[in-house]
């Protein structure tokens, strides 16, 4: 009877271990540019799984929503955390003064911290 209450309570925590991973959170932006396009260098933290729940993305959005570029990650990092990627080519409008860059994972979506950075100009 142990053993099977053992084994059932192993496989529910295996199960919910995606969840554990937690939202994505940017933790550090660097961006770099001029004549309004700009390099983004992203540092985000998320508790990568597997395949099934990692931090897929992460976006830079202007004051009023709009996303000026996406850099898309293409597989876990479960072995490297946090985890810096970079994005070039990101146009950004003159009257853009700040921006804001969020992360998303499989799971949760947005809703990890987000960093808001001012546009050198």
């Amino acid at each position: 009877m142990t053993r099977i209450i053992a084994a059932a309570l192993g496989l529910a925590v295996m199960g919910m271990a995606p969840a554990w991973a937690g939202e994505a959170d940017v933790v550090g932006v660097e961006i770099a540019g001029a004549n309004g396009v700009y390099r983004f260098s992203v540092t985000v933290r998320h508790g990568d799984t597997g395949w099934d729940h990692y931090a897929d993305q992460w976006d830079v959005v202007a004051p009023d929503g709009t996303v000026l570029g996406a850099r898309v990650l293409l597989h876990p990092h479960e072995t490297e955390q946090p985890f810096t990627r970079g994005l070039a080519g990101v146009p950004i409008p003159s009257g853009v003064a700040e921006v804001t860059v969020r992360a998303h994972d499989k799971v949760h979506g947005y809703g990890g911290a987000e960093m808001t950075v001012k546009v050198p100009r």
